[in-house]
């Protein structure tokens, strides 16, 4: 199996879930012990045990940061690589809203697999970027839109 053609299967189908907020979209490729971790620090730093609650936690994350923003763009900052076994992708998030500054994240995901499926999925994040997205919330929240 080609993992890196299925992250992108998996990564249109979650542009897809977010777009129609249908999540049963993703289920399929994660597997059910599935782990989400997320690394760099607060505001994001965390860890989702189970299919289930890696649905979930992507769902809540969706609803109180993206859809703050009028548009998003998830650019690739280069070509994805295998690396220690997982897809690594490092990628741009660009967030634009009216009346504010857009807000540019970097980060890199990596996903293992089982088969088909994702077992373990990860962001990474330098904590120079954490800072940076606090400090635009900060400055900018008020006149982005409320979450959900």
């Amino acid at each position: 199996m080609d993992t890196v053609a299925r992250f992108f299967e998996y990564a249109m189908a979650f542009e897809q879930a977010l777009a129609l907020d249908d999540w049963s979209l993703i289920e399929p490729y994660f597997t059910e012990d599935a782990v989400y971790e997320i690394f760099g620090g607060p505001p994001f730093a965390g860890r989702h045990e189970g299919r289930s609650g890696v649905i979930a936690f992507l769902r809540e994350s969706v609803r109180g940061f993206d859809r703050r923003f009028t548009e998003r763009k998830i650019e690739m900052r280069g070509e994805p690589t295998i690396h220690d076994g997982a897809v690594h992708v490092p990628w741009r998030g660009v967030y634009r809203a009216p009346g504010v500054p857009d807000m540019i994240l970097d980060g890199e995901e990596l996903a293992w697999f089982s088969g088909d499926r994702i077992c373990r999925l990860e962001d990474r994040y330098d904590p120079a970027e954490l800072r940076k997205a606090m400090e635009y919330f900060e400055h900018h929240e008020s006149r982005l839109l409320p979450p959900g």
